[in-house]
């Protein structure tokens, strides 16, 4: 079985909605070398039919279900389930551009020692988002870390383990 440069790791809850939209951008990446692992934490609105339909036509979109826990733990079953040589992460009610994976790839065979990448977002609507911290400010997108831009070296999960159950990861 080959192994394939990315995982992208989608997890969705109740999504059924919109996530049609993230999986069309994954399906016209200008990267190919990819597989896909749809984590369904627990939808009851069709989730589950809209990810098999692309996994009939697509063998690298791979449904896995599981029962409610949250991100975190989504996350973490996406993760034991990745082959790739990178794990990254589309949140279900986002999308890539068509050149973001190739881009990526091209800056991690750049810099082979690279463990960790982040960065590159466009936001579209409002650019000021509510601060986790204090619930009255907001801050610009910017100036936040945002966990669908990362993509990180599968053996380093191997080294530092998994991600911790906290409710807001």
């Amino acid at each position: 079985m080959t192994i394939p440069f990315f995982t992208v790791i989608i997890c969705t809850y109740q999504r059924a909605h919109i996530i049609e939209r993230a999986l069309r951008s994954l399906r016209y990446q200008a990267e190919g070398d990819w597989e896909a692992i749809i984590v369904d934490d627990g939808s009851t609105d069709g989730t589950e039919h809209i990810v098999q339909r692309y996994g009939e036509a697509d063998p690298r979109f791979r449904y896995v279900s599981k029962e409610h826990e949250g991100t975190a733990q989504a996350r973490n079953k996406g993760v034991s389930e990745a082959r790739g040589l990178f794990v990254t992460f589309l949140d279900s009610d986002d999308e890539y551009e068509s050149d973001h994976l190739s881009s990526r790839r091209a800056m991690l065979l750049a810099y082979p020692s690279v463990q960790l990448l982040h960065g590159g977002v466009r936001v579209i609507g409002d650019d000021m988002v509510i601060d986790k911290d204090k619930p009255d400010e907001k801050i610009h997108v910017n100036d936040c870390v945002v966990g669908g831009t990362f993509i990180i070296r599968r053996s380093l999960f191997d080294r530092i383990g998994l991600f911790d159950n906290i409710p807001y990861a």
